[in-house]
């Protein structure tokens, strides 16, 4: 309800006159900025640096800041502010949502949650800005700067240019800054503890900083950032990267390991891409960030207990283990739970995209619309925010189920996870039988 009432909030502004350059929104274009901004997708159907105003673009980055560290953060904050004290269920929730570990002081925890938003986003803005000062006017580089400093932190996607970062591909200043604002939103908030523990607080600190979960997170992303470079550098060597230096190879493969994941920015053309990469880009966006963040996805979490998972069904193993750990029956049907529900809502939403947008062509009138369509849906769930160009042609029926799929995709996975943990005693139980598998 809380993000529907931003969505709603953000709708309003929206319509609004004085928030298009033009010819105000229509109602449908609206609601898809809003509550792609809100669900910090990114995916837009009008270009945001020029069909947008200066009071638009500065709601649109209002509702990202909103929904990047989300509302339950800043709901919980201000009743703090007001009540100040929490009850016993507030606690429960704010400890799973933020933490694995146990926490006297909740309140202070949402304090250093704002703190490190702003510090990281400040960071990023300043050497954005000192870079952009290049080619534009101070008061410009600034704005431009903390917009997509905003952006990159909760992992949105917007860009105030039109053609994205395609023009700094080889500026290693912007890349790596976009990169790392990128990773630190998507790591989650408690790993971002954990590592400040790290580096800052060498006195006195345990021995074994880091928690599993965080050891877990970390190690999933650079396996994916990793794999995610070499792969688009393999499958792009001899298309978009054939006449780029090994500087700007490394770089535009770089940078698009780690924004495919959930950010949505890129740096070269994506419709410019093979069948191969899109499809591998489509598994990236389909994992996303980590839980306590703001990106999207599944999360690496999950994917690496399903991994587990099977791995250990392969190996006829009872117990799923994960880096010398046996991870609980509950965490994961739990995981099995989101990416199987995950999995349903990207194919529901893929095949009414291919009817609402392709109506009765054939398959060879159709070719290659459907892996569009396909990551149009996955990239709206998974609150990613890249496209293959298709999503300004949408019809008003396409543009409602990618609005539908970019709202479950933001709360669908976290709701099924916290139903999951609710447990329900059976009156009795059914009589055990076998039936034959493969």
């Amino acid at each position: 309800m809380s993000f529907a009432g931003l969505i709603l909030l953000g709708l309003i502004l929206l319509m609004l006159p004085q928030a298009a350059t033009g010819q105000r929104l229509s109602f449908i274009d609206a609601l898809f900025m809003a509550t792609s901004a809100t669900c910090v997708t990114g995916l837009t159907v009008i270009d945001t640096g020029t069909k947008l105003s200066l009071f638009g673009q500065i709601t649109v980055l209002l509702l990202i800041q909103l929904g990047g560290i989300g509302i339950l953060t800043f709901s919980t904050f201000f009743i703090f502010l007001v009540i100040g004290k929490f009850s016993i269920s507030d606690r429960e929730i704010m400890q799973e949502t933020f933490t694995q570990l146990p926490s006297r002081n909740l309140p202070e925890l949402l304090k250093s949650i704002f703190l490190f938003t702003f510090i990281i986003e400040a960071i990023g803005a300043s050497l954005l800005t000192f870079r952009f000062m290049d080619h534009l006017a101070f008061k410009q580089a600034c704005y431009s700067g903390i917009f997509h400093a905003i952006s990159a932190f909760c992992n949105a996607g917007f860009s105030l240019f039109q053609n994205s970062f395609i023009g700094y591909q080889s500026d290693p200043i912007i890349n790596l800054t976009i990169i790392f604002l990128i990773v630190a939103g998507g790591l989650g908030f408690i790993v971002l503890f954990e590592l400040r523990n790290y580096f800052f607080k060498r006195k006195n600190r345990p021995q074994n900083i880091f928690s599993f979960h965080s050891k877990t997170v970390l190690v999933t992303s650079g396996i994916l950032i990793i794999s995610g470079l070499t792969i688009f550098l393999i499958f792009e060597y001899s298309n978009v990267l054939s006449s780029q230096s090994w500087k700007n190879r490394f770089f535009i493969s770089f940078f698009q390991s780690v924004t495919c994941r959930t950010a949505g920015f890129n740096s070269v053309d994506i419709w410019s891409l093979t069948n191969s990469t899109l499809f591998f880009m489509i598994i990236l966006m389909f994992i996303g960030a980590s839980p306590g963040s703001s990106g999207g996805g599944i999360k690496t979490t999950t994917a690496s207990i399903v991994a587990a998972m099977f791995r250990a069904r392969f190996n006829n193993q009872d117990d799923v283990n994960l880096a010398n750990r046996k991870i609980s029956e509950v965490v994961v049907s739990r995981a099995i739970s989101v990416t199987f529900f995950s999995m349903f809502i990207i194919v529901s939403a893929t095949m009414l995209l291919m009817t609402t947008e392709l109506g009765g062509l054939s398959h060879l009138k159709s070719r290659g619309l459907f892996l569009e369509c396909l990551y149009e849906a996955v990239s709206a769930f998974g609150t990613v925010g890249l496209s293959t160009g298709i999503t300004a042609s949408l019809s008003t029926a396409g543009k409602v189920i990618i609005i539908a799929t970019m709202f479950i995709g933001r709360l669908g996975p976290l709701t099924i996870a916290i139903a999951m943990g609710k447990k329900k005693k059976n009156r009795f139980k059914y009589a055990e039988e076998k039936i034959l598998i493969g």
